[in-house]
């Protein structure tokens, strides 16, 4: 084979199989980027829909406090699992939607709180010490 067919067939073989190998590394990832998690589509319903809440008014996920960043306005929780928000157990950072509710709590606090995505960013919007 001459470097033109050789060339052509090989350019031709990455098209084909691109849509391939993207499946592939999606399936083993569980269709998700960082480490199985797609943070960015957490708290969307069915329809896409941010800007969502925990589903009933009243309820308050459980988790405890890891760290909490004044200064960045920011508290890292390890929760359990937020079926309203589509969210499985995990430790994550979230951005509190008033910085007072960072002086309730402190690292090794278990507690209750709401959270709900705005600005495509999960927020803190309610938080308690867990009696």
């Amino acid at each position: 084979m001459n470097s033109k067919k050789v060339f052509a067939l090989a350019i031709g073989s990455l098209i084909a199989f691109a849509p391939l190998r993207q499946v592939g590394a999606q399936g083993m990832m569980g269709g998700q980027g960082q480490g199985g998690m797609d943070h960015g589509s957490m708290g969307q319903g069915a329809g896409g829909q941010s800007g969502m809440m925990m589903e009933q008014p009243g309820e308050m996920a459980e988790g405890e406090i890891r760290k909490v960043d004044k200064d960045a306005g920011k508290v890292t929780i390890k929760h359990g699992p937020i079926p309203s928000m589509d969210m499985p157990p995990m430790i994550m950072v979230y951005r509190v939607k008033d910085p007072a509710l960072l002086g309730r709590v402190k690292a090794g606090d278990k507690v209750k709180f709401a959270a709900e995505k705005l600005g495509g960013a999960f927020t803190v919007t309610k938080i308690e010490v867990a009696r």
